[in-house]
């Protein structure tokens, strides 16, 4: 579904983003996989490797709060795959504390990495895609994005956020012929939700129709679809893949 084309995943080395980067080296893609830490990055890339040696996969770990990081490693990566045709914005973090409890600066921090990084990365990726004629954007959002959550605000806020940003983007981008869209997933199977007290998670999984968490492969295969021709025409999209869970 992406033969010949060229990727870029942040948040690359675990959990959903592992699964995207995968399931697009499955589909033909050629991928560059970010991740926050080199180590990390090194630890993720062997496993790849050990799965298919012949995998066109590098890995990079630029500072996503710093833009002209950011630029060069696009940059480097357009020179080592010849172009960008695909910007996932996976990278993010959240937080679980109570409004009361909540500083300031973990409020920032989320707020940054979960928006300010998903600017700095989709601008720069854009200018590149815009040189060539097209690309496309997608970004991780929540389905808290949709419902809020019962404490660590920063978290959801930072959702529908991103929420905007992806639908005036694919407004202003359209007629550069780049698509913008996000998938927000629900109760997913990582080690993210593995952190949330169980008294949290098992209410919310009780009320899922489909009766389970989902899997990282779930959100993974919605995340090919979107990036896909088979999406040409699907733009500004947030798409819930969450088994119809409400809160």
């Amino acid at each position: 579904m992406l033969q010949g084309k060229a990727a870029v995943v942040t948040g690359g080395t675990r959990g959903i983003g592992y699964a995207i980067v995968k399931s697009f080296l499955e589909n033909g893609a050629s991928v560059a996989l970010w991740g926050s830490r080199q180590e990390t990055v090194d630890k993720a890339l062997e496993s790849l490797r050990q799965e298919n040696p012949d995998w066109p996969v590098i890995g990079m770990a630029p500072d996503l709060g710093k833009y002209e990081e950011i630029e060069k490693a696009l940059t480097e990566v357009k020179n080592t795959f010849g172009k960008l045709d695909i910007m996932v914005n996976n990278a993010g973090i959240s937080a679980r504390d109570t409004l009361y409890d909540y500083k300031t600066e973990d409020f920032d921090r989320i707020m940054d990495l979960n928006v300010n990084s998903v600017f700095r990365c989709s601008k720069a990726a854009a200018v590149l895609m815009k040189e060539q004629g097209g690309g496309v954007i997608l970004n991780t959002s929540s389905m808290v994005s949709l419902y809020g959550q019962p404490a660590g605000v920063g978290y959801p806020a930072s959702k529908f956020a991103l929420n905007g940003l992806t639908k005036s983007m694919a407004r202003e981008l359209g007629k550069d012929h780049i698509r913008v869209n996000a998938v927000a997933p629900g109760v997913i199977h990582t080690d993210m939700v593995e952190a949330i007290p169980s008294e949290m998670i098992e209410p919310i999984i009780k009320g899922i129709p489909l009766g389970r968490m989902g899997e990282p492969e779930d959100i993974a295969n919605a995340f090919l679809f979107l990036a896909s021709d088979m999406a040409s025409y699907i733009t500004g999209a947030v798409l819930s893949v969450d088994g119809a869970a409400m809160t």
